[in-house]
């Protein structure tokens, strides 16, 4: 025999599952991230990097981003990492090697761009160093940075003293 009132407690706990399914996605879903691609972000060196990225720095989660080559972390973005930038020349700024990747910093306040050198096409990260620490940033990016192949090194004022003097 079909009771009415537990009909009515099954369709209600029904609905209420529906509901609390339907409602997921919103919750878990960040805005997509504003993000200008870089000029020369259609690169094809790009591909590999941009696959290799990993889910998460620190404890920022990847975002999606709404341009080719470009990719954001955390919400609000404390990362945002921009493929096919200018390929930066020789220049005095700082240049750190952290997991055999070189980078040149420009520390700015308060947003510190960070460059691949020696790699082309070269990849740019933003990121506030107070709220996110920069080895970290470069540690968990070497292995995708790595995807686009080195063809020269940041050259230290060691390096300088031993190359030959000229005559």
């Amino acid at each position: 025999m079909h009771h009415p009132l537990a009909s009515l407690t099954a369709r209600r706990a029904r609905m209420a599952l529906i509901g609390a399914l339907a409602a997921l996605p919103l919750a878990a879903c960040s805005p997509v991230v504003d993000v200008p691609a870089a000029k020369d972000a259609a690169n094809p060196a790009c591909a590999p990097m941009m696959v290799a990225l990993p889910e998460a720095i620190g404890d920022s989660a990847l975002r999606k981003t709404n341009s080719q080559a470009t990719a954001a972390w955390g919400d609000p973005s404390l990362v945002v990492l921009r493929c096919g930038v200018n390929v930066p020349g020789p220049t005095t700024d700082r240049c750190v090697t952290v997991n055999g990747i070189d980078w040149v910093i420009k520390e700015g306040d308060p947003v510190w761009t960070l460059t691949t050198y020696g790699r082309e096409p070269a990849t740019e990260i933003l990121m506030d160093p107070d709220k996110i620490s920069s080895a970290t940033v470069l540690a968990d990016l070497a292995v995708a940075a790595a995807e686009v192949p080195a063809s020269r090194n940041c050259v230290g004022q060691e390096e300088l003293q031993d190359l030959p003097q000229s005559q």
